[in-house]
């Protein structure tokens, strides 16, 4: 896989709201395309033609994409971003700027793993996770997606990080932290684990605490696939005792869901060419996996 992983952030319509307002609260980044809905489809996706479809930006070292979807799906703390910081002051700036009308999950405070920790859910609802430390402590990466395996998903952090590094060409367990005995969460249980796949850090962790939520489709992670033989492998081992959905979606055994895609869907929606991405549009609603022949025979006509 030689295209890094895409942050998909699900939205009721506000995406590029959204996008503007971290694309200045982190430096270094920026809107990179906005794609809009057109007429095809519309007895599907109900959107406005004209109106925002996606958003993409990066973050620092990480790249989103902002979906206006729906108000089907609202994010949560079982996925969050983790951003290490430098300095008090820089921790001190941005836990202001991602606080300001959101609410606080965890105050900015010292704890045993960090001089100035923080947990906080935006003014979006999307969790961050902001702490002063040191970028080489995550591989030169200031944000990383962190995973929180929850209710009946809890115990299985480990088995998870080995699942996916197993899939992942280039990929490496960096550490794997677990509870001992007479801590809060189940002994043996992953209490922080960092990982990487094909060249992107990740964060993993187990808890056993009454949670009110678990993984659903507001955060997904993107795969662009070159080819069909690649759609088709990544395809088939996240969805082993997995669950396939449309367009793509699908989540895998442990709940997380991911979007595989061919990269070159991508660039037909972009076209000029309405005709062509009507076309287009209206082949790859009606897919589950993506068949790259066919969506290239419909973008031709």
């Amino acid at each position: 896989m030689k295209h890094p992983f895409i942050n998909c952030l699900w939205f009721d319509d506000q995406a590029e709201e959204a996008a503007r307002f971290y694309t200045t609260v982190f430096p270094n980044s920026g809107i990179d395309d906005i794609t809009r809905y057109g007429a095809a489809g519309y007895e599907i996706h109900k959107r406005p033609e004209g109106s925002v479809m996606t958003v993409e930006f990066h973050v620092s070292n990480l790249k989103f994409m902002g979906l206006n979807g729906g108000p089907l799906f609202k994010f949560n703390p079982s996925i969050s971003y983790f951003v290490v910081c430098e300095t008090a002051a820089e921790t001190d700036t941005l836990w202001q700027k991602l606080s300001e009308g959101g609410k606080v999950l965890m105050e900015l405070d010292k704890y045993d793993w960090s001089e100035k920790f923080g947990w906080v859910q935006d003014r979006y609802g999307l969790s961050w996770q902001v702490s002063l430390g040191k970028l080489s402590d995550t591989n030169g990466q200031q944000i990383t997606p962190s995973i929180m395996y929850v209710q009946e998903q809890a115990g299985r952090a480990e088995e998870a990080i080995r699942f996916y590094t197993s899939i992942f060409e280039g990929s490496a367990i960096r550490g794997i932290r677990k509870n001992g005995p007479g801590e809060n969460e189940p002994e043996g249980s992953v209490k922080h684990a960092q990982f990487n796949l094909a060249g992107q850090e990740f964060m993993a962790m187990d808890s056993a605490l009454q949670h009110p939520f678990t993984f659903n489709e507001a955060i997904s992670f993107v795969i662009h696939c070159d080819t069909q033989a690649e759609i088709d492998y990544y395809w088939n081992k996240l969805t082993e005792d997995g669950q396939e959905s449309s367009c793509g979606w699908l989540k895998d055994k442990f709940g997380v869901s991911w979007q595989v895609e061919p990269i070159q869907l991508v660039e037909m929606l972009k076209s000029p060419d309405k005709e062509k991405t009507e076309r287009v549009t209206n082949a790859y609603l009606r897919m589950k996996k993506f068949d790259l022949p066919k969506l290239e025979a419909a973008f031709e006509g």
